[in-house]
């Protein structure tokens, strides 16, 4: 059975083409995705996601990450309570988005949603650390894609 998902959508910049309706439907895909895998061992998922501008996303990326530039995602894991409720913040960077998607020939809603399942997933308590579990996440990641007709982002 698929978790349950409460998420919060805040627009710090305006992006149309990046909807609740459609963060919703990429966050509940990666959610269900997740609980087939077996680590999501969740039965609600309580997740905010904020569109940010560069000056934003730069001021959360050096206050958390002591990283002095915009970065495409950040997210914030909070675990998962024993009621089984899992926590997060996701924060995505509109303009690195949008670069991105330039610079590597790929559709701006593409990228969007690998950003947005990507972020969902560390909410969840995946990684990339180790090789093993970004091998693991990455190939998550790409199964929850394909699912959308979106190919394969690590390719």
């Amino acid at each position: 059975m698929s978790p349950e998902l409460s998420l919060s959508v805040q627009y710090g910049v305006a992006e149309p083409r990046l909807p609740r309706w459609r963060l919703r439907r990429w966050a509940q895909r990666a959610l269900d995705g997740a609980a087939r895998d077996g680590l999501a061992d969740c039965a609600r998922a309580e997740l905010s996601l904020r569109l940010v501008g560069r000056a934003e996303g730069r001021r959360l990326n050096h206050a958390y990450r002591a990283r002095d530039y915009a970065t495409n995602v950040l997210t914030f894991e909070y675990g998962t309570d024993p009621a089984g409720t899992a926590r997060g913040d996701i924060v995505i960077c509109v303009p690195v988005l949008a670069r991105e998607a330039r610079e590597q020939g790929k559709a701006l809603l593409d990228h969007a949603a690998h950003l947005t399942v990507h972020g969902v997933l560390h909410a969840l308590g995946y990684d990339h650390i180790k090789v093993r579990d970004a091998r693991r996440m990455e190939a998550l990641e790409a199964a929850i894609l394909a699912g959308m007709r979106i190919g394969n982002p690590y390719d």
